[in-house]
C-alpha cells in the first residue's frame, strides 16, 4: 500500500486511491473508532467521516511518515474531537446493537470457542482511560512502533513508553481483581 502512496503525486485518480486506502485500512479504522466510542453505529459514522477527511487531505500527505501513521493520526484526532463535541455530550444514540463484534461472517462455533480470557482482556482494555487504551491498541493490535505511536499521538516517545507501562499495570490489576472475584 505504501508503494502506491509513494507515487501519490503521479496518481491522477483520487477516487481509485481512496478506494485502495479504504479497502486496506477500513476494518482497522472501524475498530480504532469503536475503541473510542464503544458504539458500532457511531464508529461506522466516524469511519466514514475519517475517510472523507483523508480524501480531502490527500494533497497534504508529504510522505514524511507511513500512510498508515498519517491515517491513524487523522482517525485518532477525529475520534477525540467527536468525544469532546456537543453532539456526543448531549445526544443519546439509540441502536439495537452497540457492541462491535467484528466480521459477522464468523461461524457460531468460532464465537462459542472464543476464550473467556480473551473476552476479559478485551473488556479490560476497553475499560482503560483513553490515553492508555489508545497506546495499547496501537502497539499491540495495530503493531505500530513506539516512534510511530509518538508521531500519531503527537507525544514524546518516553511518554508513549510510560503510558504503555502504566496501561499494562492497570490491566494487570484489573485482571487480577477479576480472577480473585471469580476464584473467591
Amino acid at each position: 500500500m505504501d508503494e502506491l502512496i509513494a507515487d501519490i503525486y503521479e496518481i491522477e485518480n483520487k477516487e481509485q486511491l481512496i478506494d485502495e486506502i479504504m479497502n486496506s485500512y477500513g476494518d482497522q479504522i472501524l475498530k480504532l473508532a469503536y475503541s473510542y466510542v464503544h458504539n458500532k453505529v457511531i464508529a461506522e459514522d466516524l469511519t466514514q467521516d475519517i475517510f472523507v477527511k483523508c480524501y480531502k487531505s490527500l494533497h497534504t500527505y508529504k510522505g514524511n511518515s507511513k500512510l498508515k501513521t498519517w491515517l491513524w493520526k487523522i482517525a485518532i484526532n477525529h475520534c477525540k474531537d467527536y468525544l469532546k463535541s456537543w453532539y456526543n455530550k448531549n445526544v443519546i444514540v439509540l441502536a439495537n446493537e452497540t457492541n462491535y463484534t467484528g466480521d459477522k461472517q464468523e461461524s457460531v462455533e468460532q464465537t462459542v470457542i472464543q476464550s473467556d480470557d480473551d473476552q476479559r482482556l478485551a473488556t479490560a482494555v476497553m475499560d482503560l482511560p483513553i490515553k492508555y487504551r489508545e497506546v495499547i491498541y496501537l502497539f499491540y493490535f495495530e503493531e505500530l512502533q513506539i516512534k510511530e505511536i509518538a508521531l500519531v499521538l503527537e507525544a514524546k516517545e518516553s511518554t508513549v513508553k510510560t503510558r504503555i507501562r502504566r496501561a499494562k499495570e492497570l490491566l494487570k490489576k484489573g485482571l487480577e481483581g477479576i480472577n480473585e472475584w471469580k476464584n473467591g
